[in-house]
């Protein structure tokens, strides 16, 4: 049973949030501000964190940088709707992921998921542990492990959040072929939430960031404005 710790200073996303966790087999810890949360993960760690940014005593900025000093655990940031440049500084200083409010219970369980899959399978390989393997897939110079959630470029690993790693999936899976907005906040969202065109495109627009800070040459994914976006194999 992985244990997650959940901080954050609204009661009623702690109340509703663990509600769920733990009816899916999760043991659930709960913090309401950064410095409590910190306390408790000097005496001992959770297998992972889902952390809200704004919180009293010690935010979710400072509580990630204290995390990472010691751990690699998987770190996903609860973020307001216009927190955009708070999920930039988030991603750059360690988080794994981010999932924005509102949101549904089930857009957090499953990446929460997708999260502990993967640490689990990078704890194996560092232990030399065998691990059942999953087909990866090989556009071009791309090559992409589902399992693992790796990346990569040109012979270039790169690091992806959960939900960029998922567009460039869904993109790749069919070279040349067009993948409109709403089909891609499919891939990303649950149908529960709601969000706009920006979004995606933002999210679109890190993707390719990190793309080219591996290869500045990087083009695969062209947009085609008014339409969507598609990947072009290289």
């Amino acid at each position: 049973m992985s244990r997650i710790a959940l901080v954050d200073d609204d009661r009623n996303i702690l109340t509703s949030v663990s509600m769920t966790l733990e009816a899916e087999g999760f043991e659930v810890e709960t913090y309401n501000d950064g410095q409590s949360a910190l306390d408790a993960f000097n005496k001992r760690l959770p297998d992972m964190a889902v952390l809200d940014i704004k919180m009293p005593r010690m935010d979710g900025m400072d509580l990630l940088q204290r995390v990472r000093q010691k751990t690699n655990m998987p770190v996903i940031f609860l973020t307001s709707k216009d927190d955009e440049i708070d999920e930039v500084l988030g991603l750059r200083m360690g988080a794994d992921d981010y999932v924005k409010k509102p949101f549904s219970q089930r857009l957090l369980v499953e990446r929460i998921r997708a999260l502990l899959r993967r640490q689990e399978v990078m704890d194996a390989d560092l232990a030399g542990t065998p691990v059942e393997e999953a087909k990866v897939m090989v556009r071009g110079s791309l090559s992409m492990d589902p399992l693992r959630h790796a990346v990569n470029w040109r012979g270039r690993d790169v690091s992806l959040t959960v939900t960029e790693f998922l567009l460039l999936q869904a993109l790749a899976q069919r070279p040349g072929f067009v993948k409109s907005r709403d089909q891609l906040m499919d891939v990303a969202y649950d149908d529960q939430v709601y969000v706009d065109d920006r979004t995606i495109d933002s999210h679109i627009k890190r993707l390719r960031k990190k793309m080219r800070q591996s290869d500045p040459e990087f083009a695969a994914i062209e947009t085609l404005y008014g339409i969507g976006y598609r990947y072009n194999e290289e």
